[in-house]
Order: structure tokens, then sequence, then C-alpha cells
């Protein structure tokens, strides 16, 4: 019996072995599928999952000009392009998408369409959303009336799905020319259902630089953010040249691609909360370094604020008194405060008639010697008439040098005084002189010479 059970044992050991066996075998025979969802490219970054949004419950998305964006996880981003199509080189970045079986979102021109209308059938055959990117891509978005914005918008919309040969197939999604928005063209977007998108953050691949360049820019940004939409323009050289190795080194780093649909009846919008449209929601456990908005002051129960009553403003003459005593004021850094404020009201006057007594002529009379002390003394000499030099400025106290002009002029007041008290006789023979030699007037012959030349 007990020979019995170990043989059944070791039979059933056996086959448990066999089975292991031609396991092992079978995978050696086929390959395992990628993780990456990419077949036949193992090192293909991919398509982590599909994001499903609702256009009207969320009119206007990217945290670089609005509050809301997409709600991706860690890690996640969503790659659009702008621009095209333009054969040469969105071609190119559509083959590049395919070898890495990433799905992206294309914001496209309705010139472009017009003209190239195979390359918008290349993007929706692909698996691609195709939102549209005006009609012929103004830069003066923030500048139009909603009648002109409204004209761009339905004929950019009109050509692209002219181009499909299902125009279901576009996406009720709409990205404003040099992200230059305005409110007209944002409230015609959202009464249609149209969502506008921003961005997250940018590569500048429009700008003159290289493909290096326009690498180095989206990863050092996109790690500085940790997730959210990346805009490219698909009809620049530039961007072709940096993709792939931006595509490497998301995966490298540990990044998924998202890829985004509008909501349809048949395909409901993805499950989510309202922070998780937030970049950056508020965390108990986490700070945040951002101002937080301001807040909204709304009052329930009254449309005005209370005005003041008259009794507020009553003035009494008790407590003036007690406002203005000193012992009711304390100082605060130097600067004497009152401690209460007087309640500002209406003093009571007397009578409307009554006036303040005028001042008498006389109160306003100085005498002589009062305002001979008070008279300032003058700066210079040229404030005194001739002879009227005061004492004080005698030859002591006047400028000293010679040929300083304060010692000029003392001197020629000096010789004016001594004129002025001259004896008679001496001032009338002074004052005869010049009469004698007016009647005698003598000639220079070199005058004379000087006028007949």
């Amino acid at each position: 019996m007990v020979g019995n059970r170990l043989f059944d044992v070791g039979t059933g050991c056996l086959t448990v072995l066999c089975f292991a066996l031609l396991a092992c075998s079978a995978a050696k025979a086929e390959p395992a599928e990628p993780d990456n969802n990419c077949p036949g490219h193992p090192d293909a970054i991919g398509t982590s999952r599909t994001l499903v949004v609702d256009p009207r419950a969320h009119p206007r998305i990217g945290s670089m000009q609005y509050p809301e964006t997409l709600p991706l996880r860690d890690h996640e981003v969503v790659l659009t392009f702008d621009d095209g199509p333009l054969p040469k080189n969105s071609n190119q970045v559509l083959q590049i998408l395919a070898d890495n079986c990433v799905k992206a979102t294309f914001f496209e021109i309705g010139e472009q369409a017009k003209a190239n209308p195979e390359g918008i059938r290349k993007l929706v055959a692909a698996g691609h959303t195709v939102g549209s990117h005006s009609m012929h891509h103004p830069l003066t978005f923030h500048k139009m009336s909603e009648a002109q914005a409204k004209q761009e918008v339905d004929d950019g919309i009109t050509w692209i799905k002219a181009a499909m040969v299902d125009p279901s197939a576009m996406a009720p999604f709409f990205r404003i020319p040099g992200l230059l928005r305005a409110p007209p063209v944002e409230a015609y977007l959202e009464t249609q259902g149209i969502q506008t998108w921003s961005t997250d953050f940018l590569a500048d691949d429009w700008h003159r630089i290289s493909s290096a360049k326009v690498h180095d820019l989206a990863m050092s940004r996109l790690n500085a953010m940790g997730k959210g939409i990346l805009l490219l323009h698909d009809i620049q050289a530039r961007t072709v040249g940096a993709l792939p190795k931006i595509l490497h080194d998301m995966k490298a780093q540990g990044y998924h691609i998202v890829h985004v649909v509008a909501a349809t009846p048949d395909m409901p919008a993805t499950p989510t909360e309202p922070e998780q449209w937030q970049l950056h929601p508020t965390s108990e456990d986490k700070p945040v370094a951002r101002w937080p908005k301001l807040p909204n002051f709304i009052y329930a129960d009254t449309d005005m604020l209370p005005a003041p009553a008259a009794s507020d403003f009553d003035l009494s003459e008790a407590s003036l008194a007690l406002a203005l005593d000193p012992k009711n004021r304390v100082r605060q850094r130097g600067v004497p405060v009152q401690t209460s404020w007087p309640q500002l009201a209406a003093l009571q006057v007397a009578s409307a008639t009554t006036t303040l007594p005028v001042p008498a002529a006389d109160v306003f009379d100085i005498p002589e010697q009062a305002r001979a002390a008070i008279q300032p003394f003058p700066v210079t000499m040229h404030h005194y008439a001739e002879g009227e030099l005061p004492s004080c400025m005698t030859a002591a106290a006047a400028p000293r040098g010679r040929h300083g002009r304060g010692a000029r002029v003392a001197v020629r007041q000096q010789a004016r005084t001594r004129v002025a008290h001259a004896a008679p006789s001496a001032a009338a023979k002074h004052q005869a002189r010049p009469a004698a030699g007016a009647a005698k007037r003598r000639v220079h012959v070199a005058s004379l010479k000087k006028r007949k030349i």
C-alpha cells in the first residue's frame, strides 16, 4: 500500500515536470510581447493609454494660460503638433510616430488642409486626433471681434472636414494661433462645444535653433514639470531631427505617452476628479510655493455695505476736550498718537449770521524804532543809495583786498563823502573849471587824420 502511494507521488511529480519543460520550450519558440504595446519595436515608447475628455465640461485647458489642464498622472505626456500638414516634414514626423507606436494630437490649418488634403487623411488613417488651428493662422486673434474670429474658426474647420473621408473624425479641439487668446474667440468656441487648447510647456521649435536645442528645451522643461502637454510643430525640419531623441529619452526616463480623444455618445469621458484637472492640485502634505487665488468677497445678507449712522458723528464739547488732552495721547516710535479718535460730528453753530470781529487798522502799525530794529541787514552794497553807507561799514569792516570789488566800492564812497563836505569856495572853483575848459577845447591832430580817412 505504501509502495503504491510512493509510486503515485513520483508519477505526479514527473507529470508536473514535463508540463514545465513544455512551457519553457513554447516560450523559446514564440517571443513574448514587449511591454510597450508596439510589436516589432522593442525600444519604442508606445502609447500607454487613451484619455477621453468632454469639451463642454472643460472648455479651456493648458496651464500656461488657463487654470485647468489635462488630468494626467505623474510622468505622463501628451504630444501636440501645430501648423500642418506640410508634406515634406509632416510625413517624416508621421513616420517617426508610427515607428514608436505613438498617438498624438494635430492642430491643422485650413489653408494647409485645402492644399494638402492627403496629409489630413494620413493622420486620420494612422489613428491620430485632428483638431483645428484656424483657416489662415493669423496672429491677430487677440484683436479680432467675435464675428472675425468666427469666420476664421469656421472656415478652418470646413476645409479640414472637407479633406477627410469621414468628417465626423474631426475632434472638437482648437488651438489659437500664437496662443493669442481673447475673450471673443474663447466665448465663441465654448458656445460651439469646441475645447480651446493651450499648452503646459514649449520646445521653442519655431525659432531658428538647432535640433539639439529643441530636444534640450523639451526635456528640461518636461523634467521641471513632471508631466503635461508638449507643443511642437510638424512643419519644422528641426522638429523632425529632435523628435526621435525626445521619444527615446522620454522612455529612458520613465515617461508615458497619453492619447487624447473627445467624448462621444458611444464613448463617455474618462472618470476624473476636479483636482486632477489642475497641474499642481493643493495638497495638505506638501507645501505649495505659489500665491493663492484672491478670494471672492460676496456678502450674502446684504447688497451694500452698512452706512454709518448720523449719531456716530456726534461731537460734543466734552469729547473734544477729552480727545485733545495730552494725557490721553501715547507715543509710538516717537510720534504722538491719539488713543481714541474723536467722533467727527457737525459742530453746532450758534447763528449763521455770526461773523468774527474785524481787526482794527492800528493793530498792524509798527513803531519806527521797532522797524529799525527788525530791518534786516542788506546782503550787498548796492542796496544803499549814495551817501547812505551805514556806520557799521567802516574801513575795518569793508571787504579786504586791493583789487576786490568791495574795496573799490568803499573807496569811491569815501571819495564822494569827502567831496560832499568840502568848502563852498572850493566847490565853486571846482565847478568853474569845466566851464572854462568848455570855452576852449583842445583839438588833437591825430583825431583829424582819422576823420579824413
